[in-house]
Order: structure tokens, then C-alpha cells, then sequence
């Protein structure tokens, strides 16, 4: 693992540092920002965020968790100034569960029975809690933002699902858009699936950018738009929930993308030490607006040591 140091982003005065960890096969990127004051908490806190975002999306949340311990953000493969899958892969859901497996074991734990705190977003949320299910030796606190379990399909959707995933494979992804500066940029990415405000978006932009003759592209790979060919069923995704055995909570925004979504409570009652806790904002509650009931809740559970 290497550091770099980068300027303050925090009034606290909390400095960030860029971070990379080659795996076998990537190189992953993010941030550290180191803990504040030394004591008693030595559990670093992992955070992965959502789908077609990066590190970055922590940026108004981290540097309070960070008063007494080291938080690293990272950009999940193909995202942000991660590396990308090679030609022929695509990105699994599965592949991100064992990449976070291969970082917490390399970087955090060294094969022992160190223990690390998780905090995911959307998708970085769903990766979080299937490397809880399957590594419950290393996982102490769980925090799922917005997020509760993968996408699940019935049987009957297998088959189309891959057909058109395959489909898409075989086509591509198109030539890339060309944008003439970053504010541009950063107009597009307020709107889509989960709207985010100006300064929100802007917050994002710098690391999922990259220059180009005439402007700037997207840094991000563009498989990651590509469908999925395989999905959980929905009696997979309560029975992986099932087996986690961490603490764990889920912070529901009240305008997330769950929000309007109905079925969840066989999800909820399925993990048995789950807490759940409901703050207002959208999707991105955790980086767009009046982000404290969110970091109030967190700090609350990950330092709670019962």
C-alpha cells in the first residue's frame, strides 16, 4: 500500500491521502484519511461506494469518522483511479466481493483475525454485505447507506437476462462522449437515476475525469453500464442476509431509491442483529445536502462497543 498526501478537505483540517493496492490481478485506488487523535479504536473503517461513483462520495462523511481512526475510501474497480477489468471480463457482482476479500485479507487483517469496520453505499453497500456473509471473521460493524442486499430476479428471467447481457457485450459500449469542460460534465451527472445537486456533483466529477484532446471523457469503464448476465433470486438474497452475524445497520433515506420499494420486510426480519434508522434526504443522503443525521448515526454505531 503507498500513500501520498493531498490538500486538507475538511474545515477540520483533516488531510486525506491518496492510497493505492495492487492485488493480483488490479490495482485498486482511493483515500486515507488518517485518525485525527490516537486512543482506544484501532478498527479502521472500509467504505465502497455506489455504481458509477467513487471515493470521493465520502467526502463530507469520512473526515468525522476519522477523530479517532483511520477511514479509507476506495474506488471499487473500473471506477474512479481504480484499474480496469481486462478485455473479455465484465464486472460481476461476485468479482467485488472478491476483490474487498483480497484487500481486507492483504492489507487489513494479514490473514489474522483482525476485524474492520464497513460502510458501504448502494452498490458498495450490497458488496459490503455479501463479504459480511461469507467473512463474518473479519467484519465487526456493517453499515449499509440506502442499501440492502443485491438486485434479485425471478427464475423465469434468467435466460432473457443473459441474452441481453450477452448482447450488449457483443455490441459494445459506443464511442465515448466528449465533454469541452468539467462543469459540463458535471451537469450531466446531476440528473439521471439518483439526482444530485451542483455541489454534489461537482464533489464527484475531478476523480471520475480524465483529459482528452478537445475536453474531457468519463474515467470510468464503460462495461460498467453493461447488464448484469446473472442475478440472485430473491431467496438467495435473504439467505446470504440470513448468515450475517456482524452488527449491522441500515440507513433508510426517506427519498432513497428504496423509499417507494415494497417486499423488504422478509430482507429486514432475515439479518438478526440488524438496526435500522430512517434520515431525511435522497439516494446520496450521506454527500448531498444536510449530511449530520447520517453521520450521527454512524459514528453512534460503529463507536458503540456493546
Amino acid at each position: 500500500m503507498t500513500d501520498t498526501v493531498v490538500k486538507p478537505e475538511s474545515t477540520r483540517g483533516i488531510v486525506y491521502k491518496e492510497v493505492t493496492w495492487p492485488l493480483r490481478h488490479i490495482e485498486l485506488a482511493g483515500l486515507h484519511w488518517p485518525a485525527l487523535a490516537s486512543g482506544t479504536q484501532t478498527c479502521p473503517v472500509v467504505m465502497l461506494h455506489g455504481w458509477l461513483d467513487n471515493s470521493l462520495t465520502f467526502a463530507r462523511l469520512a473526515p468525522e469518522l476519522a477523530e479517532s481512526r483511520d477511514v479509507y475510501a476506495v474506488d471499487m474497480a473500473g471506477h474512479g483511479c481504480s484499474g480496469h477489468r481486462p478485455v473479455g471480463q465484465s464486472y460481476q457482482l461476485m468479482d467485488y466481493v472478491a476483490d474487498l476479500a483480497e484487500l481486507i485479507d492483504r492489507y487489513f487483517c494479514n490473514g489474522s483475525t483482525e476485524k474492520v469496520d464497513l460502510v458501504g453505499h448502494s452498490l458498495g453497500g450490497i458488496v459490503c454485505v455479501l463479504y459480511a456473509a461469507a467473512f463474518p471473521e473479519h467484519v465487526r460493524n456493517l453499515v449499509m447507506i440506502d442499501s440492502l442486499g443485491p438486485i434479485s430476479r425471478p427464475p423465469k428471467e434468467t435466460i432473457p437476462q443473459l441474452r441481453k447481457a450477452i448482447r450488449k457485450r457483443l455490441t459494445g459500449s459506443g464511442k465515448p462522449v466528449v465533454y469541452p469542460d468539467t462543469e459540463t460534465a458535471g451537469k450531466a451527472r446531476e440528473g439521471g437515476l439518483s439526482p444530485l445537486s451542483p455541489e454534489a456533483a461537482m464533489t464527484l466529477i475531478p476523480r471520475n475525469m480524465k483529459p482528452v484532446d478537445g475536453g474531457y471523457v468519463w474515467r470510468t469503464d464503460p462495461r460498467l453500464r453493461h447488464p448484469s448476465p446473472m442475478m440472485l433470486e430473491e431467496a438467495q438474497v435473504i439467505a446470504s442476509l440470513a448468515t450475517v452475524t456482524s452488527r449491522a445497520l441500515f440507513i433508510r433515506a426517506e427519498k432513497g431509491l428504496l423509499s417507494k420499494r415494497e417486499g423488504w420486510q422478509p430482507r429486514l426480519d432475515a439479518m438478526p442483529h440488524l438496526e435500522t434508522v430512517t434520515v431525511p434526504g435522497g439516494h446520496h443522503c450521506h454527500l448531498d445536502g444536510d449530511v449530520e443525521p447520517v453521520r450521527q448515526a454512524i459514528r453512534m454505531f460503529i463507536n458503540d462497543d456493546k
